[in-house]
C-alpha cells in the first residue's frame, strides 16, 4: 500500500537524503531531492548524479547525505550510466537474482542536463529505458561560477554574458527542454517547484508508476547566482508560478494538462525585481526589456492554455 501523500504521515519516514551536507545556505536542491526520496518512499531507489552543485557539495571523500545507493557520475553522462545500471537489473531479474522492484532516478543540474548531458538524456531517452531523470534547473553553471547555460532567462546577468551597456544580459532565450523531453514521445514529461510540493510530488509517484523514460524538470532557486535572500527560495519559486514564468503541467502520452492554474496571473515585475541578477533592467530607459519579457511569458502561456484545450475532453453533445 502507497504511503499517504500528506505531511503527518511523510513526517515519520526516513530521509533519504541527510543534513550536514555542504549546499549553500538556502539552496533549493536539497529541498528538492528530499521530495523526490520521500515520494519515492515506497521503493527502493537507485539515484546517479551529474557533477554540478549536488554532487560535489553532497558527497565529499568517504562523507555522503545519500542514504541510498548513489552513483556519482561526469557532466556529461548521468543518464548513460544509470541506463547501463538499468540494463543490468532487467538482466539479474530476467536470471532470478533480483526480486525487488527497483527504480532508478537521475537528479542532475541544468548544466549537465540542457547543454553538456543533453546527448546523453536524449539518447537514454529515445532508447527506452525504465527511469527517471529530473533536472533540479537553477538556470545556469552555478558551482563553477555563476556561467550562463541553455536554461539561463533572457537578460540575465551571469559571468559570462554580464549586464552591459550595450548588452543587457543573456541576449537568447532560454532552451524549453520540457517541450523538446516531450517531442521524445516520452510517456510522462512535467514541470515542478518545490513551492507547490503537493504536485510536485504527485509527479514524481506517478513517474515512477510509468513503465519506461520520464522526464521532470523542477525549478530551483540559487541564492547566491541569483543573488538574492538567503530564504527566498520558495517564495522565488511561488512567484515564478504565479506569474507564468515556470507553468506547471505534465504531458502524459502526449496529452497536456496545466496541473497548477494561478488564480491571478501575477505581472512578471514581482519576479524579477527580488533578483540581483536583474537589476540592471529596472535602470531608467530599460522599460522596454521588461515589457518584452513579459510579453514572452504571455505569449508561452497562451500557447499552453490553447493546447491543453485542444486535448480537453469534449462534451457529450
Amino acid at each position: 500500500m502507497a504511503t499517504p501523500l500528506n505531511l503527518k504521515e511523510l513526517s515519520k519516514k526516513e530521509l533519504r537524503f541527510t543534513s550536514g551536507h555542504r549546499l549553500c545556505a538556502g539552496c533549493a536542491a536539497p529541498t528538492v531531492v528530499k521530495m523526490i526520496l520521500l515520494a519515492a518512499c515506497d521503493y527502493p531507489v537507485i539515484a546517479a548524479s551529474a557533477t554540478g552543485c549536488l554532487e560535489v557539495s553532497s558527497c565529499i571523500s568517504t562523507y555522503t547525505a545519500w542514504k541510498i545507493p548513489w552513483i556519482h557520475n561526469a557532466f556529461e553522462n548521468a543518464a548513460a550510466t544509470l541506463s547501463g545500471v538499468e540494463t543490468m537489473y532487467r538482466a539479474l531479474k530476467k536470471q532470478g537474482k533480483i526480486d525487488k522492484d527497483i527504480k532508478f532516478i537521475a537528479i542532475s543540474g541544468d548544466g549537465g542536463t540542457y547543454d553538456i548531458g543533453f546527448q546523453s538524456l536524449s539518447g537514454a531517452m529515445e532508447r527506452g529505458h525504465d527511469m527517471l531523470y529530473v533536472c533540479y534547473d537553477n538556470e545556469a553553471y552555478m558551482n563553477t561560477g555563476i556561467q550562463r547555460s541553455g536554461a539561463t532567462p533572457t537578460f540575465a546577468d551571469t559571468t559570462t554574458c554580464p549586464a552591459g551597456s550595450v548588452i543587457p544580459g543573456k541576449p537568447q532565450q532560454r532552451k524549453d527542454l520540457t517541450r523538446i523531453m516531450a517531442a521524445h514521445g516520452l510517456p510522462y514529461v512535467a514541470q515542478a517547484s518545490p513551492s507547490h510540493w503537493p504536485d510536485l510530488m504527485k509527479k514524481v509517484r506517478k513517474a515512477l508508476e510509468i513503465p519506461g523514460p520520464k522526464f521532470i524538470n523542477v525549478f530551483t532557486p540559487c541564492n547566491r547566482g541569483w543573488r538574492t535572500r538567503t530564504d527566498d527560495a520558495i517564495l522565488l519559486s511561488r512567484l515564478a508560478v504565479e506569474t507564468c514564468f515556470w507553468p506547471l503541467y505534465e504531458v502524459e502520452n502526449g496529452v497536456i494538462k496545466i496541473t497548477v492554474k494561478p488564480k491571478e496571473k501575477k505581472p512578471i515585475v514581482d519576479f524579477l525585481k527580488a533578483q540581483g541578477r536583474f537589476k540592471h533592467l529596472f535602470e531608467p530607459g530599460k522599460e522596454h526589456l521588461i515589457d518584452q519579457i513579459q510579453q514572452m511569458i504571455d505569449r508561452n502561456w497562451e500557447r499552453l492554455l490553447k493546447e491543453e484545450e485542444l486535448f480537453a475532453p469534449k462534451e457529450a453533445k
